[in-house]
């Protein structure tokens, strides 16, 4: 179970408590962007080709805390960019600690292993690293020579001082599902505290445009990488509702709940998500109200959302489906 008991206790609590007051629409996760700048230009990502005078700046500590507070998510995680570029980010994840909010500092691991000495362990904490694959497969991904060994030497670093780490992998089309199912093995022997998968789709800005899957060859390859796991053959520690793999694999049918997941930058709030760049509003209740949410999601006919299954859009969805007193038992012996 890669999800601490503390975590899930808090997290289901929220849930429940939405679901008493009747709110059809609220967060579960921020996706809190403090900087985009990144010491590494990945292909399959765009956020380092905004303009440099946006580059440049920083989200202050205060304004992470208001943005925390304004939307009210339990957890928190935080991309960039390379949030440890941040000058101010252990100020940053202190302040969240003490608002007892669940936090997962993305990383692609360069700056990690250096960085260690500015936290401290909490189950509040958590480092997820960025791996998309074993070393030749990461190297390419990332579009640089090394990364991979970096990563997995900061990884070993980082669980050596008791902080937790996970693992965050982005799957694109031509994967070799035994590779990945190598990879998966690999990453059970490191003893990570869990690993998150998402199909990749494609991010406006993104370079690469080429690799990112359609719908029905998202569950055709997740079906054959996820074989060995649901037959019971591997027991792969996945950071994941188990309700979420199912929808990879074509076994459940949901559709996107894109305010699950709000992302807040030094732009303000993304609209409607953080693969579509259809402008920012100044705060997340306008975000709420102002969005026409009809037009987004894999039944709208909004083409930009029809092959999406990225886990930002629809693991919210899988937690609500979970809450249901018919899926609770299951979702229980999954974990």
């Amino acid at each position: 179970m890669g999800i601490n008991l503390q975590q899930a206790f808090e997290v289901g609590k929220y849930l429940v408590t939405q679901k008493i007051k009747g709110n059809k629409r609220f967060p579960l996760v921020l996706m809190l962007e403090p900087l985009f700048r990144c010491n590494l230009a990945c292909p399959g990502c765009g956020k380092i080709q905004h303009p440099t005078e946006i580059l440049t700046q920083n989200l202050t500590p205060e304004q992470c805390f208001k943005a925390v507070e304004e939307c009210g998510a339990p957890v928190v995680s935080i991309p960039g960019g390379e949030p440890l570029l941040h000058p101010q980010i252990d100020q940053i994840v202190k302040g969240l600690i003490e608002r007892k909010k669940f936090i997962y500092l993305c990383t692609n691991g360069i700056l990690l292993e250096k960085s260690l000495a500015k936290f401290e362990p909490s189950p509040y904490l958590t480092f997820s690293v960025h791996l998309d694959g074993l070393q030749a497969e990461h190297d390419k991904a990332v579009d640089r020579k090394g990364i991979f060994d970096i990563a997995v030497k900061a990884i070993k670093a980082a669980k050596a001082k008791g902080f937790r780490v996970t693992t965050n992998t982005t799957v694109f089309e031509g994967a070799n599902p035994q590779e990945v199912q190598k990879f998966f093995d690999f990453l059970e022997d490191l003893n990570i505290d869990g690993m998150m998968i998402s199909p990749g789709y494609s991010y406006e800005w993104a370079p690469d445009q080429e690799n990112f899957l359609k719908r029905e060859q998202t569950k055709a390859l997740f079906r054959e990488i996820l074989e060995p796991h649901k037959s019971g053959k591997k027991k792969w520690n996945f950071n994941h509702n188990p309700l979420f793999l199912d929808f990879l694999i074509g076994e459940k049918d949901y559709e996107c709940t894109p305010w699950g997941s709000p992302s807040y930058s030094v732009l303000g709030w993304q609209k409607p998500c953080y693969l579509l760049n259809e402008g920012h509003y100044q705060s997340f209740q306008e975000l709420l109200d102002q969005t026409d949410w009809t037009k987004y999601g894999h039944k709208s006919g909004n083409p930009k959302c029809e092959d999406c299954m990225v886990h930002c859009g629809y693991e919210p969805t899988a937690a609500m489906d979970a809450m249901e007193f018919q899926n609770i038992l299951y979702t229980m012996l999954k974990l």
